[in-house]
């Protein structure tokens, strides 16, 4: 199925199950999350047939009887499926006569599918009772058509996350304005620049687990082992809701991870201080209420700087705990990338003293500025910080700073993101800078999946028709520890690279501005005139 045709499919199968709904008592929230597990039913059919073959092939001959053993749930989970019981079959739901009570039917079906998979044991919803039973046949309907019966690869995977994007639009269920979904623009550039493709991958505050999956499908596409080989997952969330969102998600997506529900401000559930090859996040900004006094806080080993105190011994916000922790997860050769608040990289007081130590480190690689409108149910600008412990040693003092402000793709009036030229060209400034090579040799990533020469991306020879990388005025510059001191430590991408004025050599500026100049005398003469008869009507 072609990308044209995975997305017409998304776009169908939305429209359909947003118009049950619309003409339906229940709210999006209400919606949302007994729709993902109709998703998740039919993912698991769909997986659970793709496997049968592999599973079969791979099972071990009994020498004594030369038969193969029965499969195992576990063969199933090797080949990243789920071993359904025929109850939990959306086949079985789907063919279920009309006497039959559907909403019992698929509430069991939960049930069995967590009775066998513990680590989802309260995760599936079972809420289907309260559905008009005519609504719920419909939308069993939707998701049985041939189209949807015989999607292969991870169609619907993409699909899943397709519909957690279009209710995080709706805010439907979101806390905050749809925190627990990061635009995949977002989640793109972080995985593109770090390249998580082996060992312990953590996010701290994780959500829907969306860096989960995309990290999977970087290592689908560029690594010659199954994701549960090359790496190992932890995510931290606070929100149940969310929690549960993203147990669903790697199981729809066939990863084994750890997920649990706690307050990463305060506890360190996996711990792992020192340990992850890779850290990802987009946590929530500007946090403020955090208990300073907390006794995990004050004994942090994860504050190597210092928690940000005011002088009244307060937190004002969250924001440099955030960066310290995803600093001291990393390994000696770690890599992060998470999105920041704008306002974090010129921060002032305690938190300028942190940053300063954090850039004297040398383990601070990369900064992007990013423009408005990225996210989906609120406007605000950000930045994305990479951090990298292994950087080479002529890179130490050096930070690529990249304004992207003036990089989208306008989708809407009220949502940008990246194109797929401008992703895999900032990709590529990141890899020239990190491996010190020309831009022309660069194996680019294209939105994470494909690659493609410096020839055929349009972005690129836009910005660097030499084919390598060259400070460029209003997007990208490589500073040196000397210049962010004279910027008074401050990370704000736009000190460095400029403004980029664009001068049209064919325009007669000079003509223009006397013409100005005569225009403004003009008007100020009838503004005198105006005024004198408005004196005359006083007097």
């Amino acid at each position: 199925m072609t990308h044209q045709n995975i997305k017409q499919l998304e776009t169908e199968l939305w429209d359909a199950a947003d118009d049950l709904r619309a003409n339906s008592k229940l709210t999006a929230a209400e919606y949302k999350d007994p729709l993902l597990g109709l998703v998740l039913l039919r993912f698991a059919q769909n997986r659970y047939e793709d496997a049968k073959i592999e599973v079969h092939n791979n099972l071990p001959i009994n020498p004594r009887t030369k038969e193969k053993r029965e499969a195992r749930k576990e063969d199933y989970t090797a080949a990243g499926a789920i071993m359904l019981p025929e109850k939990a079959k959306y086949d079985y739901l789907a063919d279920l006569p009309e006497a039959e009570n559907i909403a019992e039917a698929i509430n069991n079906a939960m049930k069995l599918i967590e009775a066998e998979y513990p680590d989802l044991e309260g995760i599936l919803p079972k809420s289907y009772q309260e559905f008009d039973d005519k609504l719920l046949r419909d939308l069993v309907r939707v998701f049985n058509k041939d189209a949807v019966k015989h999607a292969k690869g991870d169609v619907f995977g993409r699909i899943y996350e397709f519909f957690l994007m279009k209710f995080s639009m709706q805010g439907a269920g979101a806390q905050e304005g749809g925190e627990f979904f990061t635009p995949p623009s977002l989640v793109n550039l972080i995985v593109n620049f770090i390249q998580p493709n082996h060992g312990i991958v953590h996010d701290p505050a994780c959500g829907s687990g969306g860096m989960f999956v995309q990290t999977a499908h970087f290592i689908k596409d560029h690594e010659n082992k199954s994701v549960n080989e090359a790496i190992t997952v932890y995510g931290t969330e606070l929100k149940s809701n969310n929690t549960r969102l993203a147990k669903m998600n790697l199981a729809i997506h066939g990863i084994e991870g750890k997920i649990i529900e706690s307050n990463s401000f305060y506890t360190n559930p996996h711990n792992l201080t020192g340990k992850c090859d890779f850290v990802m996040a987009n946590p929530p900004f500007n946090v403020d209420k955090i208990d300073a006094k907390n006794k995990f806080l004050a004994d942090d080993e994860r504050l190597p700087f210092g928690a940000p105190l005011t002088g009244k011994g307060t937190i004002s916000n969250g924001n440099y705990l955030w960066m310290q922790y995803f600093h001291s997860y990393l390994n000696a050769t770690g890599r992060a990338g998470f999105v920041m608040a704008s306002s974090a990289t010129d921060a002032g007081n305690a938190e300028k003293l942190i940053r300063q130590r954090l850039i004297e480190s040398g383990d601070v690689e990369c900064i992007v500025a990013i423009s408005n409108n990225f996210f989906y149910t609120r406007s605000l600008p950000c930045h994305v910080w990479f951090f990298n412990k292994g950087k080479t040693k002529e890179n130490k003092d050096k930070i690529l700073m990249i304004d992207a402000r003036n990089t989208f793709r306008k989708v809407s009036t009220t949502i940008n993101d990246f194109d797929d030229d401008q992703l895999e060209g900032l990709t590529a400034i990141m890899n020239s800078f990190r491996n010190n090579m020309s831009l022309s040799t660069q194996a680019s990533l294209r939105g994470g999946t494909t690659k493609q020469s410096h020839q055929e991306n349009d972005w690129l020879n836009q910005h660097f028709p030499k084919g390598t990388y060259q400070d460029v005025e209003g997007l990208c510059k490589i500073a040196t520890l000397e210049e962010i001191k004279e910027q008074d430590y401050s990370l704000t991408p736009g000190r460095y690279v400029g403004v980029k004025i664009d001068i049209d050599m064919d325009f007669d500026y000079q003509t223009r501005m006397a013409e100005i100049h005569t225009e403004l005398a003009q008007l100020n003469t009838e503004a005198n005139s105006l005024m004198e008869q408005i004196q005359s009507v006083k007097l």
